[in-house]
């Protein structure tokens, strides 16, 4: 029974090495992909008839820091450790209107700012480039400056959600791997199955031919 044991235990341990090998040789593959997956940057024209952009003449994109959470040794916990307790790894990611994704900065501990982390991604030397007079759409985490044009205060505007074994070098490849995937799927997909099914949803809506006046349509602070 033991030798028994002791040979399916080998086995066990034979698969896992074999998986792991071919895990971390996909990561390289993708992640040699990354000047062709990661998109340049295209600003808004001034002759764009897209409603939703054509207001925004010169924007690049919008950025934005995503937690991940992940697994780290006990000694490097508090250094993760977000506000809400979370062990997680702060992402910066920038996209462009197309919802494709033009960089991208794993690595960072879930403790650190958003402010701080965008300041090493412009200081680096291969880091990300605001040319003169475009900009980047981001949140209240970050300064309203030039390149950066945040919301008004106040206004809220509204992936990998567990942990891994893996050692956190590892597990920011796969976080990369996973934003160059996301290029090639949209680079591969004219239409998004997702956003073909929510404009079908708002072309129905509208065509029910109901008379607007007739409801609620501004939220305003009123003294009746």
């Amino acid at each position: 029974m033991s030798a028994f044991e002791g040979f399916r235990g080998a086995g066990r341990w034979l698969i896992w090495q074999t998986c792991s090998r071919y895990i971390h040789l996909v990561l390289r593959a993708i992640l040699r992909l990354h000047v062709i997956l990661l998109v340049k940057p295209e600003p808004v024209p001034d002759d764009c008839t897209d409603s939703r952009w054509k207001w925004f003449k010169g924007c690049l994109g919008a950025l934005d820091g995503t937690y991940i959470n992940v697994t780290v040794s006990n000694t490097d916990k508090s250094r993760y450790r977000t506000r809400k307790g979370q062990i997680s790894t702060n992402v910066l990611t920038v996209c462009d209107r197309k919802m494709q994704f033009l960089y991208v900065l794993p690595g960072w501990e879930g403790s650190a700012a958003d402010s701080r982390i965008l300041r090493d991604a412009l200081n680096r030397a291969n880091g990300l480039k605001v040319p003169r007079g475009h900009y980047y759409f981001c949140d209240n985490g970050y300064a309203n400056s030039e390149g950066f044009l945040t919301p008004y205060k106040g206004m809220r505007w509204g992936i990998l959600r567990s942990t891994t074994y893996y050692p956190i070098k590892i597990q920011n490849r796969l976080m990369m791997c996973c934003f160059l995937l996301n290029n090639f799927i949209r680079s591969q997909m004219n239409i998004d199955p997702i956003e073909q099914q929510f404009d079908m949803l708002v072309n129905d809506e509208g065509a029910l031919g109901v008379d607007g006046d007739e409801f609620v349509d501004t939220v305003e602070s009123s003294q009746e």
